[in-house]
């Protein structure tokens, strides 16, 4: 059930509210998931940094692998053909077969090989730069195991709080009939590292973001029906917290008020601050003045407009305003920002 919240405001004011109310409402309620992915596509586009790499590893048994950890990046594994041990972060060893994937969002430290007794080389390299990452005992035979590896640099400076609420490993065991677009996007990226062709480079990046997308897709579907209250997978399953989320990432210079947001939630202010608190961690404008100075990091970091100009695309009315705020979030000048970039978490910056 909505809350209309229609008291204290003008004729005019409440018919503005009025109109996007029925216009949100509808959206959240006929397509409400869509918002949720929209934000997920912006989270990435946010926090990942460079090009992401991937790598098809043909392997002949006996062969062991312990991947250190990797802070500032996120990994994955496929098996493709074969199966393999893992022995994640925590927990007990995972035997995998063919269409099994695994995710490390926070680069974690993990060992694969082909049998408990097999002995263990050391690997270095990262997951986000993932060739040559195996070296097999023997060059006699078919492989035994075949995998689709690959890996993402993250900026930490701009991780997205949707990251914290990932575990530390996410394993997507194949299915039958489940998860279909992971698998798809699994055997186009496979094929295209095995026999590269015009445009390949453009092709595997766009098919490793496409395959980041569908992973936390499944684990934020899995999520959705047995959560805890609060959290993000609560949060980007809500129509109403969606629909203001969706709304806030589409168009960061607007100047948002919580009213407003609450109505296109279709919640009264109150009802809606509470609940997007709840899920979201933070009241709604902490979250804004968030996203608009994330999105401003990134236009610092991969274009070249004016200071003004970013500041005005982010919902600040002066230069300076927006060298104050953005300042405060990431402990350092915009300017400075874009010549050096943020190597360390600005929340650390700001206690030193």
């Amino acid at each position: 059930m909505y809350e209309g919240n229609r008291r204290g405001a003008g004729r005019d004011d409440q018919c503005a509210i009025d109109a996007n109310f029925i216009r949100h409402r509808l959206v959240a309620e006929t397509v409400a998931y869509t918002p949720a992915v929209d934000v997920l596509s912006d989270v990435i586009a946010i926090m990942r940094t460079g090009e992401p790499r991937s790598a098809r590893v043909e392997l002949r048994a006996p062969w062991g692998q312990r991947f250190p950890a990797a802070p500032g990046s996120a990994g994955f594994q496929v098996v493709l053909q074969g199966s393999s041990r893992l022995l994640p972060p925590s927990g007990e060893p995972i035997m995998l077969s063919a269409g099994d994937v695994v995710f490390f969002p926070h680069g974690h430290g993990y060992v694969m090989a082909d049998a408990p007794d097999t002995p263990i080389a050391e690997c270095d390299h990262g997951p986000a730069d993932p060739a040559p990452l195996f070296a097999s005992a023997s060059v006699d035979g078919p492989p035994t195991t075949v995998l689709l590896c690959g890996g993402y640099r993250l900026d930490p400076g701009l991780a997205h709080p949707i990251l914290a609420d990932l575990p530390d490993m996410i394993y997507l065991p194949a299915r039958l009939g489940l998860r279909t677009e992971v698998r798809t996007a699994v055997e186009l990226l496979g094929a295209e590292i095995r026999r590269p062709r015009l445009g390949a480079d453009t092709v595997v990046s766009s098919l490793l973001d496409l395959l980041l997308l569908y992973i936390l897709r499944a684990w934020f579907d899995a999520e959705r029906g047995h959560c805890e209250v609060g959290g993000w997978a609560r949060a980007l399953a809500d129509p109403g917290v969606s629909a203001a989320l969706d709304a806030v990432h589409r168009d960061p210079a607007h100047p948002w008020t919580v009213q407003e947001l609450g109505a296109l939630a279709g919640l009264s202010r109150a009802a809606f601050s509470r609940r997007f608190s709840t899920l979201v961690g933070r009241s709604p404008l902490a979250y804004v003045t968030w996203w608009r100075l994330a999105t401003a990091a990134r236009l610092l970091r991969q274009s070249e407009a004016a200071l003004g100009e970013i500041a005005a695309r982010v919902g600040y009315g002066s230069e300076f305003a927006f060298a104050t705020a953005f300042k405060r979030e990431h402990g350092m000048a915009p300017g400075r920002y874009r010549r050096e970039g943020c190597p360390v978490p600005a929340k650390e910056v700001l206690k030193t």
